[in-house]
């Protein structure tokens, strides 16, 4: 039954994402700003306009990150068969002076071993078998076998530019991007009704009390999640477009809101932002070189923040089992996309605030959490003997 309603779950998510996806980003979204809404509440304002307030400064923002970025999308989504044509043109020359190398390090193996043969030679001193066609009869014709073949035409079927696509999908993502907001508006404005609704239908004093208390640690570590991960991330844009622009990178900004944007996806955002860098760089560039130095300054920057900076900022209440983040994000990109890879770690984040309030769910806990040293009283007791075998 267990597995049969994990397969009946995995399935709804994919094949409702086009309603569930922007449902649940909504209720994440609205969770992240119910402190504010509570403390703006407390000070008399209504959370009608508390709602109105983070909607539009979201609107704001996304529209600002639209047009400034708007440019130089569009310049690269329009030549972007040409940039991957380049990228190939240049990747091609290494690998071909690779294999020229393997070839003649193969070469000075075989003469160190002395088991390298010589070819055979014709009588005119031209190696035989290797390279023309040879006149076999003597009639001045070149048997059919030995003529090269006439090269086949190919048909090319002319399919829509990236940013054809990327016009035939904005009406679909605006109509999710709108649906979204206005659920987050109506969310924020109604205040403190779902809970108070799930005060109401708990049975007990003791189920309304775990309700209630799963609710504010849910609203807490997401909020405390998406302000460190935020400004970490404005950090690491800013570091990554000053870098690129020093190197000479075209378009640092388009890279610092890349950065900024990639990095709430952990593992796989860092990967797709060094790959964006070094294909753009190998376009931008002369040599090959100076955009790969360009892609590791960017790999470098995200590993300094992957390694020390956020597992010092972030801290021990929200740590989670690295395999089962990966494993998450994997999961979430393969039903929902881009958006699906953005949600994975509030959802894991939230999955685990449930576990550690109800007791059936401990073992899964356990799992969810990262490497966390126990306390004394939690520790189990140190064997100072070895086991007898």
């Amino acid at each position: 039954m267990l597995i049969l309603s994990l397969l009946a779950v995995g399935s709804a998510i994919v094949f409702a994402r086009a309603f569930l996806m922007p449902v649940l980003l909504a209720f994440l979204l609205s969770l992240t700003f119910s402190p504010v809404r509570r403390w703006a509440q407390r000070r008399g304002v209504p959370p009608v306009l508390t709602a109105a307030a983070v909607v539009t400064m979201l609107i704001v923002i996304w529209a600002g990150m639209i047009y400034a970025l708007s440019g130089p999308v569009q310049s690269y989504a329009q030549n972007g068969q040409a940039i991957i044509t380049d990228v190939e043109r240049k990747l091609r020359g290494i690998s071909n002076a690779l294999e020229k190398v393997a070839e003649a390090s193969e070469e000075v193996e075989k003469m160190a071993s002395g088991g390298g043969d010589t070819a055979p030679t014709a009588p005119d001193g031209t190696a035989a078998g290797g390279g023309e066609a040879v006149d076999s009869d003597g009639d001045g014709s070149i048997d059919p076998g030995q003529a090269e073949a006439e090269p086949s035409e190919r048909v090319v079927v002319d399919q829509p530019n990236m940013l054809t696509r990327i016009v035939m999908m904005a009406p679909a993502i605006a109509a999710q991007a709108m649906f979204t907001l206005v659920l987050l508006f109506f969310l924020t404005a109604s205040g403190d009704m779902f809970y108070e609704k799930i005060v109401q239908a708990s049975p007990t004093f003791r189920d309304k009390r775990r309700a209630i208390k799963i609710a504010f640690d849910i609203e807490r570590k997401l909020s405390r999640y998406f302000l460190t991960i935020s400004i970490i991330n404005a950090g690491l844009g800013v570091a990554v477009g000053l870098s690129l622009w020093w190197l000479g990178m075209p378009n640092p900004l388009l890279f610092g809101v890349m950065a900024y944007v990639l990095n709430y996806i952990p593992f796989l955002g860092a990967i797709m932002g060094v790959i964006v860098c070094a294909a753009i760089g190998i376009v931008s560039f002369d040599y090959v070189g100076q955009a790969l130095f360009a892609a590791g300054v960017y790999l470098s920057l995200t590993t300094i923040e992957g390694q020390f900076v956020t597992p010092f900022a972030v801290g021990r209440s929200l740590k989670l089992n690295t395999v089962l983040v990966f494993l998450a994000v994997a999961f979430w990109g393969w039903a929902w996309s881009v958006i699906g890879m953005f949600i994975a770690v509030p959802v894991l984040i939230t999955v685990r605030v449930f576990a550690d309030h109800i007791p059936t769910l401990e073992n899964l806990a356990i799992f969810l959490s990262g490497h966390e040293i126990p306390t004394e009283e939690e520790a189990p007791a140190k064997i100072t003997e070895p086991l007898e075998t």
